[in-house]
């Protein structure tokens, strides 16, 4: 006769065997479930795309198809503190269960039944995260369904994978989810670095989102922190102390925008790359920041319908630093959502430095090669200077230094406008004529060609790096940057930033700030025909900026031009580059290469000292061929000569038609000149009015009156 202690043993084997066939039982009922009703993550991690900063901060977000802000947000982005707290309160056992607490659902059972209503309901954090991915309303069938969810998200992810997904689709009132997005709108920092009662409200937040909105219910908002403080101090979690620290923490009032910089670019990024959820670009968030505030303060000084554009590129890499499409994106009277920086437009004389660096390279002239800056027609086109001054013989430093129109369009002449179009096409920009198929001109020199902002940048950040053009890019990249092409050699490019470093500053009280500042910027300006569009653009040793003001829709600004008004804001941005502003960018292409050759005029080649336009005849518009005239100085002009030494400067005398020989008279006194000189040069003998005048043969005459200015 079996023994007592015999018969437990027999007990305990069949609970046993019937625990294992149970759960036997329950295992491949699990799996005929799991097979019959399959777990579907094709949707669990769509988030809201963001656009970042080269360092990882957010510069946009993007919302998701539902119109939700849903941030992706793994445990390592946010605080320690806070994940410590929210495990103890919605689920201490999370590392451990397989996805349902057992022990969790005997307690919610046993306080349903004792107190005929439900007080806490047992569901885990994978519960949780099951119920967000399929919303169901409450009931006993849907916590089973949540359940079986959960076992079959533990299955498939990991403990962490779990967790960020709940992380990302918490609900916060309105359309926020996520503690990431929550964080950002209501205590406008990153979830990282959280204190105690911030990581309360995070926590108490999605138990009841819209119950407890911070700026709708600020005392309902309260009490739900404090009382997930209260538990958390009872549970050991937190100090007394912490606790009440953080009880007397303010709660925020007012849900903040999530940050919208660079709208113009991070649109571009997310266009190119639709389904990605994380886009790094190559823009610095702070550096954004402050150009569009720069953006913003000039816009009180132009025109209610115009607008700005700033772009700042690291011109060794290609790098973009800074993307200001418009000054307001959201204004429609100034057409805020017109993207500026790639918009087509005159560039005015931004393109002269290229013509003569160019000219460098093709041993036409030298920055000291003497030009002359006259009336003048090459066939039949008739460049005029801006207000028709001209400053007659000068060097070709001084000729791009002043922005003069009639040396820049002579020396194109000689290199040749197919060949200049050629130069730009190679740096890959964009050359856009008014008619299609229309051929490059002369006049492409002073703007008569279409192009961009972010065109311009990068031919100017050819000049800073030694003459190679390399791509501009937002797209941030583990690769190295391309070799690049080179569209000028070394050697121009440093004559060229030599000349543009030290071109006039701007006007105002910029000088000061100008003189006194710790680096040096090549710059050119440029305004188009019309007044419509003023450009500034220049470098330093590290970067390239260009300014763009006007209106979007091409409406003349006739106030408005390059000098006055773009510039003063392209040196106030390089005020606001880190590097630049302490002095570490230091000036453009300091050291000189090897083919930039020095020397004085009278030192260079016969060739070289002094430049003669091919096809360029001197003549006064509407004079017949056999009318005497002259054509320079032109009648009622200023003349500026440069005054180099003790010795006065010469004025360029041209006289056109007319029997030789001639005879020249300033101020009614002789000239001494060779009696077939059409061109003689008349050694002025100070400032003031002059009357110049020649005779011909036949005794007919002409005479102007002209101000000679120097400087």
């Amino acid at each position: 006769m079996a023994t007592r202690a015999q018969r437990w043993k027999r007990r305990l084997r069949r609970l046993a065997l019937g625990a294992a066939a149970g759960a036997g039982v329950l295992v491949g009922a699990f799996a005929v479930l799991d097979r019959v009703y399959p777990l579907d993550l094709s949707r669990a991690h769509e988030v809201s795309a963001v656009v970042a900063d080269r360092d990882g901060r957010m510069l946009r977000a993007f919302t998701t198809e539902a119109g939700t802000w849903r941030l992706a947000a793994r445990p390592d982005e946010v605080s320690p503190l806070y994940l410590k707290m929210l495990l103890a309160y919605e689920d201490r056992r999370f590392r451990y269960h397989p996805g349902v607490d057992p022990a969790a659902v005997l307690r919610a059972a046993w306080q349903w039944a004792a107190n005929g209503r439900i007080v806490s309901g047992g569901s885990t954090l994978s519960m949780q995260v099951a119920r967000l991915l399929e919303p169901a309303p409450r009931s006993l069938a849907a916590k089973a369904k949540q359940a079986f969810r959960a076992l079959q998200l533990e299955l498939t992810l990991s403990k962490d994978e779990i967790l960020s997904l709940y992380l990302a689709r918490a609900p916060y009132g309105g359309n926020l989810e996520g503690v990431r997005a929550a964080s950002l709108a209501w205590l406008g920092k990153e979830p990282k670095h959280l204190t105690a009662g911030e990581a309360a409200l995070l926590i108490a937040l999605p138990q009841s989102p819209a119950a407890t909105r911070p700026d709708r219910r600020p005392e309902a908002a309260k009490a739900a922190r404090d009382k997930i403080l209260s538990v958390l101090e009872a549970r050991g979690v937190i100090s007394p102390t912490m606790a009440a620290e953080a009880r007397a923490e303010p709660l925020p009032r007012l849900r903040r925008p999530l940050p919208f910089l660079a709208p113009h670019a991070t649109a571009e990024l997310r266009a190119r790359q639709p389904k990605a959820a994380r886009i790094a670009s190559t823009l610095d968030a702070r550096l954004q920041e402050a150009m569009e505030a720069l953006a913003r303060s000039e816009l009180s000084g132009i025109a209610p319908e115009a607008n700005i554009a700033i772009l700042v590129a690291d011109h060794t890499s290609g790098e973009i630093r800074a993307y200001v499409g418009s000054a307001e994106f959201f204004d429609a009277r100034r057409q805020g959502q017109v993207d500026m920086v790639r918009a087509i437009r005159s560039p005015g004389s931004t393109l002269k430095p290229f013509v003569y660096g160019l000219g460098f390279d093709l041993g036409l002239v030298h920055p000291e090669t003497i030009v002359t800056d006259g009336p003048a027609r090459f066939g039949s086109y008739a460049p005029e200077n801006f207000q028709r001054h001209y400053m007659g013989e000068v060097s070709v430093r001084v000729a791009l230094q002043q922005s003069l129109n009639v040396p820049a369009v002579a020396v194109l002449d000689g290199v040749g406008p197919e060949r200049f179009a050629g130069l730009l096409r190679a740096a890959g920009i964009t050359l856009q004529f008014e008619n299609t198929g229309e051929r490059p001109g002369l006049p492409v020199a002073l703007g008569g060609v279409g192009t961009s902002l972010s065109d311009l940048v990068t031919l100017y950040a050819a000049l800073g790096n030694r003459g190679v053009a390399r791509p501009l890019r937002l797209e941030a990249r583990a690769a190295p940057a391309a070799e690049g092409k080179r569209i000028l050699s070394a050697g121009a490019a440093w004559h060229l930033a030599r000349i543009l470093e030290s071109a006039p500053p701007p006007n105002d009280a910029v000088p000061r700030n100008f003189l006194n500042r710790p680096f040096d910027i090549a710059y050119k300006t440029g305004t188009s025909y019309g007044f419509r569009d003023a450009w500034a653009v220049g470098y330093d040793g590290k970067h390239v900026i260009g300014v763009w003001v006007g209106r979007p829709d091409g409406t003349p600004s006739p106030d408005r031009y390059g000098r006055a008004t773009a510039l003063p804001i392209l040196f106030k941005a390089f005020d606001l580059v880190p590097e630049s502003r302490n002095g570490s960018a230091g000036r453009a292409m300091p050291e000189r290469p090897a083919d930039a050759v020095l020397a004085a005029n009278d030192r260079l080649p016969e060739t070289l000292r002094r430049y003669q336009p091919r096809h360029l005849r001197a003549a006064s518009p509407g004079k017949p061929t056999g009318t005497l005239a002259i054509s320079f100085p032109p009648a009622g002009a200023t003349v500026a000569l440069e005054q180099k030494g003790e010795a006065k400067p010469h004025l360029f005398l041209v006289a056109e038609g007319g029997a030789k020989p001639l005879r020249w008279l300033v101020n009614g006194r002789p000239v001494e000149a060779p009696a077939d000189a059409r061109q003689i040069f008349w050694r002025i003998d100070g400032e003031g009015f002059v009357r110049v005048t020649v005779i011909d043969a036949d005794g007919h005459s002409a005479s102007v009156q002209a101000r000679i200015r120097i400087y």
